[in-house]
Order: structure tokens, then sequence, then C-alpha cells
């Protein structure tokens, strides 16, 4: 090919190309580069270059497999490769390097994909932007301005640019549904166990997180997920096996209507945005004009009692990974470690309870049990992905005065204060009132993707999301190839500053 227009095509569409030899791995690897070298310094969506182990990959040809010499980013937490860093976002890890592969990675290098870099996170993944203090903010190619949301947003960004046409993503709270919403693309999050989290770990965020990818087309992340689900031996969860290909079930076309619920509040109160109602209502129409019932029903589960039970989760995990952060440094963590918000998160769950944790838990089983049953009922949960269109970077930032107060409270470990002040409940709300619809399939383990369907008066991307039934994410997949056969669905490469 004279001219190659690399960055229009997904990886399947790559591996086609290279199949018929009408254009080379090497030819690919090098637009790869190209691209990230071009885009990279104004988006910072990848923080480390493994470009030569690409190439020496193609020399060897130790890899092969149906995206045999695509390249592919992954998200520097939870996807470690052999000898690169892991920093997690966090100037704590930065001198940490991966001994080695992670099951996951293992299981993307056999599909013959090249791994040319790892990908910007917020610190520790806890936030739904991608801003860390050590790294800087990765800003999203549809505006600059805006956030390209988190934890994978490293991720999002360098997809939706074009840099890759995959790029790896974990979920332990909508960190695969937020970005793909936020950025135009497609993202789900598979069913608790469907995916390794290992070696050597049996669970990321108590059963919460998973990992998988995000992807422009349904077609690749099908494919992807073929090569990386399955049980890894010694795991603490494992789902139904699913053996048939999810790459070839999206030929298969629904053989009866569909029962489709949907929702546009808030499931902790709050404002939801005009635009994110708007985009799930305009999808229920759709969907009913091609003969399925849609009803607006709202999820059997307490809202509330769903938000407090993830952020015990969360409080604890940060305090938990501080263990992490005081072996690598071989002392007490101090506020000076890491970011304000990330220490008083971890001084808080140094003061949750054990009662209190397992309380939490009981909820996620409660709701699990509950969403189960009402899947009994319907095919389908329709919701917004986000309550609100990317954010602006800067705009979540502490204030001056919450910066001075987070200091405060972190030197005099005053965390026992804020908790009888009632503050944690009003961090709570303020942490999740932007996105409030994602973390219920954490808990329960169901699978849930973000498909882009929308695009708002500013030009930016809105998502809607998708749950059903665990261990169904062939449901997901037929829906969502239904979807991106619909003049809605967004096409990134002509509607983005791509």
């Amino acid at each position: 090919m004279a001219i190659f227009p690399y960055k229009y095509f997904d990886g399947v569409g790559l591996a086609q190309l290279i199949s018929g030899r009408e254009i080379t791995v090497e030819e690919v690897l090098e637009a790869a580069i190209k691209e990230i070298e071009m885009k990279n310094p104004e988006l910072n969506a990848v923080i480390n270059k493994t470009y030569e182990g690409a190439r020496a990959a193609i020399k060897e040809k130790t890899q092969r497999g149906d995206f045999t010499g695509i390249p592919i980013l992954l998200k520097d937490i939870a996807q470690d490769i052999r000898g690169e860093p892991i920093t997690r976002g966090s100037k704590a890890f930065r001198d940490v390097r991966a001994i080695k592969d992670s099951t996951f990675v293992e299981r993307i290098k056999q599909t013959g994909m090249m791994i040319v870099g790892q990908t910007n996170v917020p610190e520790l993944g806890l936030m739904g932007i991608t801003e860390p203090i050590y790294y800087g903010p990765t800003r999203n190619p549809w505006n600059l301005n805006h956030s390209p949301g988190g934890s994978s947003g490293g991720s999002a960004a360098a997809v939706a640019s074009g840099m890759v046409p995959i790029a790896g993503a974990s979920d332990g709270g909508g960190s695969i549904r937020i970005p793909a919403a936020f950025c135009g693309l497609f993202g789900i999050k598979p069913t608790r166990g469907r995916t390794p989290v290992g070696k050597g770990e049996g669970r990321h965020w108590h059963g919460a997180a998973v990992n998988h990818v995000l992807t422009r087309t349904v077609r690749d992340s099908a494919l992807m997920l073929d090569y990386v689900k399955g049980y890894e031996k010694g795991a603490a969860f494992h789902c139904s096996p699913y053996d048939t290909s999810y790459s070839k079930i999206l030929k298969v076309e629904f053989q009866r209507s569909l029962r489709i619920a949907f929702s546009t509040k808030s499931p902790i109160g709050k404002e939801v945005d005009p635009e994110c109602k708007q985009a799930v209502l305009k999808t229920a129409k759709l969907l009913e004009s091609m003969g399925h019932i849609v009803e607006e029903v709202e999820a059997p589960v307490d809202g509330k009692k769903i938000a407090n039970s993830y952020m015990t989760l969360y409080f604890g995990e940060v305090a938990a990974q501080f263990h992490d952060i005081e072996k690598e440094l071989g002392r007490k963590v101090t506020y000076k470690d890491v970011e304000p918000a990330t220490y008083i998160l971890g001084l808080i769950g140094k003061v949750i309870t054990a009662d209190e944790f397992v309380l939490s838990i009981r909820e996620w089983d409660k709701a699990a049990f509950a969403m189960e049953q009402f899947h009994e009922t319907y095919d389908f949960f329709m919701t917004p992905t986000t309550a609100f269109p990317p954010t602006k970077i800067g705009e979540l930032d502490p204030t001056n005065t919450e910066k001075r107060l987070i200091n405060l409270i972190g030197k005099l470990k005053l965390q026992g204060v804020v908790r009888k002040m009632g503050l944690i409940d009003e961090m709570i709300e303020n942490s999740l009132k932007r996105t409030p619809f994602t973390q219920l399939a954490n808990l329960t383990g169901q699978p849930a993707m973000s498909v882009p369907l929308h695009i708002n008066e500013q030009g930016l991307p809105v998502g809607v999301q998708f749950m059903t039934a665990n261990g169904r994410e062939d449901l997901l997949f037929q829906m969502a190839n239904l979807l991106e056969q619909t003049d809605e669905w967004i096409d990134i490469t002509k509607n983005s500053n791509y």
C-alpha cells in the first residue's frame, strides 16, 4: 500500500491486511509508533514505551495468533509485563518493576499482539478521571480541555486518538465503562471471574475488579475476550464457562423480542445531566422501533446502600495498599508519599472495622440475588453510563482550603473525627455523584457495557450502559453488534478530533 491509513483500522481489520499480505507487521508497528510519538506529547496517554521489545518479538517470531502483529498498550496497574515498571500511577512505586507477566498479559501475548507501551492511570486507579500528580493529566482526544475518564483513561485516549486499536483496561467501579463513555468507545466489563487477575493474586478489590480491553469496535472486544477468558487455577472466583466463541455469537441475531428495563434516575438521588438522560431515551425509542419491549423500571436495589458498600471497599483497599507502599519504602507511609486525597482515603480505611466490612460485603450478595431475579423478567437493564458528560481537566481538584484540611487531618490523624462529623457520607456522595451507575455491576459481579450512541451539544460523547445476568456476556455482545449497525453508533474516525 502506497499510503497506509493505519489509524482508521480496528484490530481485526489490520490483521486481515497482514494475513492478506497487503501490509507487513513491521509497517503496522512503525505506524503505531509514529502515531504515539505524534500524539502523546499532547494527550499524555502513554507513560512507558516498549518499542524495542515489540521489534524484537517481530524478529524472533515468537508470537502467533489471530491478532499477530497488532499493537496494543497495557494499563499501568494490574497488567504486569515482566521487567517493565508497574507504578500504579504513584511516585511511591516509581522504582518497582514487574518480576513476571500477569496471567492476563500472558493471554494477551497468545493473541500475537505486540505490546508497545503502558498507559497512564490515576494514583492507585482510584478516580474516574486520569490526572495523577506523578505523571500529569491525560487529555481527551475529543477536546483537550476535558478528561478521558478513569481509571483506564490513558488506554481510552490512546484508542480514541488512533495510537492503537486496542488497549488493556480494568474495571473495579466503572474504570472500563466510564472512559469508554467519555471517549466514544466500546467497553465491556466481563462477569466476575471471567478473566484472570493473577498470578499469585486470587482477587482484585475483593472481586469487584476485572481485566479486559477498550476498543473502537465490538468485534475486537469479542475476539479479545475469546483469548483472555477462562478460570485461572487458584483464583478466588470463577463463573460458568462459555465454550462458544464470542466472535461467532456476533453473527447470531436475537430470535425473539427482548425485554429491556431502563432508568435515567441517579441511584443516589443526585442530578443527571439532560444529555445523559437523552442518550438513554433515544436508545429506548430505537430499540422499540426494532420490536423490543422497553419499560422504565428502576433496579430492585438500594442505591445508597450500594454506594456506601462500594466506598467501604474503596477505603479498605486503599488502606491495604498502604501496606504495599510501606513494604516498598521500608517505612510507614506519610502524607508526602501519596496524593492528599489518597492519603485521607487510606487513613479512613484504617478506622473501618472488620464487622463494617463484612456487613458491606453482605450488601453485595443481597444485590446480586435481587438482580438475578430481576433478569428473569428483563434481559437487560439500561442506564446512562455516567451522570454527566466528560469533566474538564482540573475540575475535580481539591481546593486550596480542602488541601489544607486534608493535610491537617493527615498530620494529626484526625480521621476518627472526620467520621464523627459525618463528612464521610458527604465524601461518598461527592465522589460518586458524577458516576453513580457503574458500581452496581462490580458488586454483583454482572457483566456490563458502555456503548457510544450519543454526542452532546458541546461535541462530547455520552455513553449508554447495559447490564445483564451473570455469565451472559454473549447477550451484551449481541446487543452491541445490533446497535453498531445503526446510524446512532458513533464512528469515532469521523466524529472526534481524530
